[in-house]
């Protein structure tokens, strides 16, 4: 994937036409830089990546596409540094003041029972799409869209909630804010602390003041490691935390993303549906936190029934639920 190394000289013209979309693309996404040495640097870089992006559509045989968008001025190690944030650990074994943490609560149901398709925004489960920003909280964000998921089907209320309390307050227990988390150590904060603040209350701004939760959970439970079906049971009751390895993410587009990826799990994004596309491509519908202008309005359709236990992009190893 392109990270800002050196291309080829430009001819004049091809190097006034790339200036060019590097200006319409400065100004579509309110981009400045410091002086003249940084913008051409950036340009060098943005030159890199669009010549990558147009060169894999143009390659075409997969079943999306990417585009030229937020991150087309970053390089690879820019991107990751500060736009992904999930901290590879042993899955968690700590447990919560208020309770244990649960087992996995799906076990039970019939795989060929549940429904073809989920999708947990028609069930108004699902809250608009947010942007993390320059911060290493995907954990946060997660989280947050784990537990309003459960808590409107829990209780018929769906409230955007505070991932900004967890980032200033969920600290010393492996989450460091905008350096990097754990969605399962936000569960266990909020279940130990009597739930979490809405974001209309303590928005994503560093609002310092913690006001009354908007909602509570128990506990938590994990998803059995390396178990695409106990995902879908999974998924069919309520949105799950899940983490990925979403380098090759960065330029998505739309389509259902097969791929290639590996399982190196730097980022948590929320699982709140699934389905088939009518060629046959079974998929998970994410919840990224990227904003709405990323991929497909913030969401991406992740390949589903890999060979490959760990799910595709390492989904599978490392999934969790809160409990209401």
């Amino acid at each position: 994937m392109a990270s800002g190394g050196e291309a080829r000289a430009l001819s004049p013209t091809e190097e006034k036409s790339m200036m060019d979309l590097h200006e319409q693309w400065m100004v579509q996404h309110g981009r400045t830089y410091r002086d003249e040495s940084e913008r051409r640097r950036r340009l060098t870089i943005f030159e890199s990546n669009v010549k990558y992006v147009e060169s894999f559509n143009r390659e075409g045989g997969r079943k999306y596409e990417l585009e030229v968008n937020a991150f087309a001025d970053l390089t690879e190690e820019e991107f990751q540094a500060g736009y992904l944030g999930f901290r590879p650990a042993t899955r968690s074994t700590t447990t919560t003041t208020s309770g244990n943490r649960w087992p996995f609560t799906y076990g039970n149901l019939s795989y060929e029972s549940l429904p073809s398709a989920v999708d947990w925004r028609e069930a108004g489960a699902v809250t608009a799409v947010k942007n993390q920003g320059h911060c290493g909280a995907c954990w946060a964000f997660s989280a947050t869209a784990a537990v309003e998921g459960a808590w409107k089907i829990a209780r018929g209320e769906l409230v955007s909630l505070s991932e900004q309390e967890l980032i200033d307050c969920d600290t010393g227990n492996g989450n460091e804010g905008c350096v990097g988390g754990y969605p399962t150590h936000a569960f266990e904060f909020i279940a130990d602390h009597g739930g979490i603040a809405g974001e209309a209350a303590y928005p994503y701004s560093g609002n310092p003041t913690a006001p009354r939760p908007a909602a509570t959970i128990t506990s938590y439970a994990a998803v059995p490691s390396e178990d695409e079906r106990s995902l879908l049971k999974a998924v069919s009751r309520q949105p799950v935390s899940v983490a990925i390895d979403s380098h090759t993410l960065r330029f998505y587009a739309g389509g259902v993303f097969t791929g290639p990826c590996g399982t190196n799990l730097n980022h948590a994004v929320t699982i709140v549906g699934y389905g088939t596309t009518p060629d046959g491509t079974n998929y998970w519908l994410a919840k990224n936190s990227w904003g709405s202008a990323w991929g497909e309005a913030g969401y991406v359709r992740l390949q589903r029934d890999v060979p490959d236990k760990k799910g595709l992009c390492g989904l599978t190893v490392d999934a969790s639920y809160p409990i209401p």
